[in-house]
C-alpha cells in the first residue's frame, strides 16, 4: 500500500502546508485549515500525458487558432449564457442551492441536445433518473447514457470506451480518486477529482459539465481553486419555492460574464422564459403610489424591471433603509440627493426599495427609477404604467448619459409603454424619428419631478 501522509489545505484557496496555521498565507484567511490523509500517486490514474510525447515549446506566431464549432444545446437561454453555445474541451461548473433545478437542467440538455451524451451520476440511481426523464418528455433520444458512478478511475474507463461528445458529472463533490485517502467531498478529493475531469476533457477534446454543491454562506462548496481551474462558472439562483430561476455566469472565457438566463420550473421541467419582461413587471389592477418601471441592460439583453418602494414615517426614531436586489450604499446615495438638491424630507422616513422578480440590479442606469419610485410613494402620486426611466443620476442631481439607450428605447416601445424619460446628454447620435415612443429628455432630477407631479 503507498505511504500516506498528513496535509493540512485551506478551504478557501487550497494552499497546502505541513503543519496547522491559523492565517493562511496565500488568501489571509483565518481559520480555514483542514486535516487530511493523502496518499502517494497510484498507476491506475488515467494520465493522457503518459500516452504521448511530451509537448515543445512553440513561437506565438507558429501556433494556428482552431475556431472549431461550438455544441448547439437546443436551449437558447444557456446558448446566450455559455456566449453561443459549448466549446468543445471546455469544462463548465454550475451551481445553486439544494432543490434549485441543477439536475433536472443538466438532463434536460442530456436528452434534447444532438450528442452522444453520458450523464454521470453519483447522488442518484439510474431508477430515479429514469423516472424524472419520463416526466420531462415522453420520447427519450438513445443517444444519452446514464452511469451511476463515483470512482474517477472507473468513470475514466467507460469514458475511454464509449467516447462521449459530452459529459455531465452530478455532482464533483461525490466523486473520489484513489490517488487521495480523504473522504468525498473534502478539499483535496474535490481538487484532485476536478484535476483529472480537467486533463481528460482538454485531451478528448470533450466538453464536461460539474454540477457543484453551494455552502450555507452561498460560496461554491470545496477549495476556491476549483473556480480557477474550470472555464465556466454558472450561478443557478432563486427561490425554490418559487417558479422563475435565474441562471447566472460569474466567469467564463469564452464569452461574456454579463449574461442572464431566465427560466420557469414546471411540472414537466425547466422552460426557457424568452421575453423576461413578463416576470419583472407585475399585473396590478388600479393605481399604486411607488411603482416605477426601469430600462436596464443584463449582457446584450434589455430588460425592463419593476421597482417598488414604501416610504413611512419612522416608528422608532431612528429610520431604516432596506433594499433587495439593489445596492444599499447606492440607495444612501440617492436619498441623499432627493434632499439636498430637490427639498424632499427624508431624514425621517423608513425607507423600503424592492427589485420586482427577485433579480439583483447593478446598472446606473435605474437611478432614476428608484428616486421617481421613493417620491411617488412619499407624495402618494401614482406614476402612469405607460412609463418608464432610463437614466443615471448624479450628486449635483444632473441626469447623466447611460449606454445603449437606443436599444432600451426599442424594448421600451416593443413592450407597449408609451413614454420614456432619459437624460438628453445621450441622445447624441440616435435618430429620435425612428421611434414611435414619446421620448422625454431632461438634464435635472427636478425637470422629471415637474413632468411627472407638476
Amino acid at each position: 500500500m503507498a505511504k500516506t501522509k498528513t496535509i493540512f489545505f485551506c478551504q478557501n484557496c487550497g494552499y497546502e502546508s505541513a503543519k496547522w496555521l491559523g492565517k493562511c498565507p496565500s488568501c489571509n484567511e483565518w481559520n480555514t485549515f483542514v486535516e487530511e490523509l493523502q496518499q502517494k500517486a497510484t498507476k491506475n490514474d488515467w494520465s493522457p500525458s503518459e500516452k504521448k510525447s511530451s509537448p515543445k515549446p512553440k513561437a506565438l506566431k507558429e501556433i494556428t487558432a482552431e475556431n472549431s464549432a461550438r455544441i448547439n444545446t437546443t436551449d437558447s437561454e444557456l446558448n446566450r449564457v455559455l456566449g453561443g453555445g459549448v466549446v468543445p474541451g471546455s469544462v463548465i461548473l454550475i451551481a445553486g442551492e439544494p432543490g434549485i433545478g441543477k439536475s433536472t437542467l443538466m438532463l434536460q440538455i442530456g436528452l434534447s441536445i444532438n450528442a452522444k451524451v453520458l450523464y454521470v451520476s453519483g447522488e442518484e440511481s439510474e431508477q430515479q433518473i429514469k423516472m424524472r426523464a419520463d416526466r420531462m418528455t415522453e420520447k427519450i433520444k438513445v443517444n444519452c447514457f446514464i452511469l451511476a458512478e463515483t470512482s474517477t478511475q472507473n468513470i475514466f474507463k467507460q469514458a475511454e470506451e464509449f467516447a462521449p461528445e459530452l459529459m455531465i458529472i452530478d455532482s464533483i463533490q461525490t466523486l473520489h480518486s484513489n490517488q487521495v485517502e480523504s473522504a468525498a467531498g473534502s478539499v483535496s478529493q474535490v481538487r484532485q477529482a476536478t484535476g483529472e475531469l480537467i486533463r481528460f476533457a482538454k485531451e478528448t477534446a470533450t466538453p464536461l459539465f460539474l454540477v457543484g454543491h453551494i455552502t450555507k454562506d452561498g460560496a461554491i462548496a470545496g477549495p476556491k481553486v476549483l473556480e480557477h481551474m474550470v472555464d465556466t462558472v454558472l450561478q443557478f439562483e432563486g427561490d425554490r419555492h418559487l417558479t422563475y430561476r435565474i441562471l447566472r455566469t460569474t466567469k467564463n472565457r469564452f464569452g461574456s460574464t454579463s449574461e442572464l438566463g431566465i427560466y420557469e420550473m414546471m411540472g414537466n421541467g425547466l422552460r426557457e422564459v424568452s421575453n423576461p419582461s413578463e416576470i419583472l413587471i407585475s399585473q396590478k389592477e388600479g393605481d399604486i403610489s411607488g411603482v416605477t418601471i426601469g430600462a436596464t441592460i443584463e449582457g446584450n439583453r434589455p430588460l425592463m424591471i419593476e421597482i417598488q418602494s414604501l416610504v413611512s414615517t419612522a416608528a422608532y426614531g431612528t429610520p431604516q433603509r432596506s433594499s433587495t436586489g439593489f445596492d444599499a450604499k447606492r440607495l444612501n446615495m440617492l436619498l441623499a440627493v432627493l434632499e439636498k438638491r430637490c427639498g424632499f424630507r427624508l431624514g425621517l422616513q423608513d425607507v423600503f426599495l424592492n427589485m420586482a422578480g427577485g433579480i439583483k440590479v447593478e446598472d446606473p442606469a435605474i437611478d432614476l427609477a428608484v428616486c421617481c419610485s421613493i417620491i411617488s410613494s412619499l407624495e402618494e402620486i401614482s406614476i402612469s404604467d405607460k412609463s418608464c426611466f432610463a437614466a443615471e443620476v448624479g450628486l449635483g442631481g444632473e441626469l447623466r448619459a447611460v449606454n445603449r439607450l437606443e436599444n432600451r428605447i426599442g424594448e421600451a416601445e416593443k413592450l407597449g409603454f408609451e413614454t420614456i424619460y432619459i437624460s438628453k446628454y445621450g441622445l447624441k447620435g440616435i435618430d429620435t424619428k425612428k421611434f414611435k415612443i414619446r421620448i422625454v429628455s431632461c438634464s435635472k432630477i427636478n425637470d422629471v419631478f415637474s413632468e411627472l407631479f407638476g
